[in-house]
């Protein structure tokens, strides 16, 4: 598996080259936002729309990284409680048996004293009723001292193995309470995110909002015009590609045949986690959800290959691991689309320049443009399988 690569300063290029017709895009999308990206704070100290937009929008990211760290915590935390319950039951069942020894080892003392095993051998030979008796009764005490040997080094094994077992269920369960007090760390973060964010939108009158929305359009007519843009420039690549395999040699072909063999393969999965994704668009984003009645960015990245017959990690952050890496120029529908340096997003690449994802709070499982934050925020292209 290819890991992915390093993160890369906000505004350097995206996996491959970034073609003269995006930059230029790229440009085009500051003019367009230019104004109010400088609009100064309204004369009574209110902060302007364009503040509260850029303020809102920062709220949800630093939401959705907590969210991924929630996930991760979660995940830790559930393994981490799962090993403890599987200790404490051997624990549980070494106890027993340890009992079992030490019942044993008092039978043992019981038949000694019975017996008179503290008696001189001598004593117990003139007592004894004939010397038959005797012999017959020193040979039942030779026994049980070999029995009585064995059922010492068992208690003695099981008393060691226990203690060792309590140990590592201790351990164990200090290491869990760090995890859940993670869980709760990370949890209390995205809510406080959440609520600064829609504290914020509370405050907006009628008219604000409406300027808002209207920023919001412009961003994602222009990232429709980059997504066309991509998906123009993937088409050109194809098309050469294909005028390139027709023309080569035999065996070069037999080779882009086993290649095709590959990419179909490839494609059949893909078809399957994009079809479960684009049957739960208009499911809510809950941070933390996995599903089926709605999902965080990589709770549905997650399922949807799952429902391909691919088990995918939890977080984005080991998504990104899970795959080759691959330019954005040569993505493929089925891939993985990572943004922002902490690689704190992701959503399922279908072509065409679109995904599907679950975009932020407040929003619902949607198809939308791979540049709907800006070509500079895609951090990596990863194909699963």
């Amino acid at each position: 598996m290819a890991s992915h690569r390093k993160s890369r300063p906000a505004g350097t290029r995206v996996a491959g080259i970034r073609t003269p017709a995006l930059a230029t895009a790229a440009l085009t999308s500051v003019a367009l936002l230019s104004q109010s990206a400088n609009a100064a704070p309204a004369a009574d100290g209110k902060p302007s729309v364009e503040e509260v937009e850029k303020k809102v929008d920062d709220l949800y990211r630093q939401a959705e990284s907590a969210t991924e760290k929630y996930n991760a915590a979660k995940e830790k935390t559930s393994k981490q409680r799962k090993r403890v319950d599987t200790l404490l039951d051997d624990v549980a069942e070494r106890t027993q048996k340890l009992n079992e020894a030490r019942e044993e080892l008092g039978s043992f003392a019981a038949a000694q004293y019975r017996t008179g095993a503290a008696v001189p051998e001598t004593a117990t030979f003139l007592l004894a009723d004939s010397p038959q008796d005797y012999f017959d009764r020193t040979q039942l005490m030779n026994r049980l001292t070999g029995r009585q040997k064995q059922a010492v080094d068992d208690y003695v094994t099981e008393q060691s193995a226990t203690m060792k077992k309590r140990q590592e269920a201790t351990k164990s369960l200090e290491t869990l309470t760090e995890s859940q007090s993670d869980l709760q760390t990370a949890k209390s973060t995205v809510q406080k995110k959440l609520s600064d964010a829609r504290q914020l939108l509370s405050k907006l009158t009628a008219e604000e909002k409406a300027r808002l929305a209207a920023i919001e359009k412009k961003k994602q007519e222009e990232a429709a015009r980059q997504a066309a843009e991509l998906a123009a420039q993937q088409a050109a690549q194809q098309k050469a590609q294909e005028q390139s395999g027709s023309t080569s040699s035999g065996s070069t072909s037999t080779s882009t045949s086993g290649s095709s063999t590959t990419d179909s393969s490839y494609a059949t999965k893909a078809e399957k986690a994009i079809a479960f994704a684009r049957a739960q668009i208009g499911k809510p984003y809950v941070w933390g959800a996995t599903g089926p009645d709605s999902y965080d960015c990589s709770g549905l990245t997650q399922a949807s290959w799952k429902a391909a017959g691919v088990d995918l990690p939890r977080t984005t952050y080991d998504q990104v691991n899970a795959g080759t890496t691959v330019s954005l120029a040569d993505a493929q529908p089925g891939d993985l689309i990572f943004f922002y340096d902490d690689i704190s997003h992701v959503g399922l690449y279908i072509g065409d320049g679109m995904m599907i994802h679950a975009p932020k709070p407040g929003a619902y499982v949607r198809e939308e443009s791979v540049y709907y934050g800006g070509a500079s925020i895609i951090h990596s292209v990863v194909r699963p399988a």
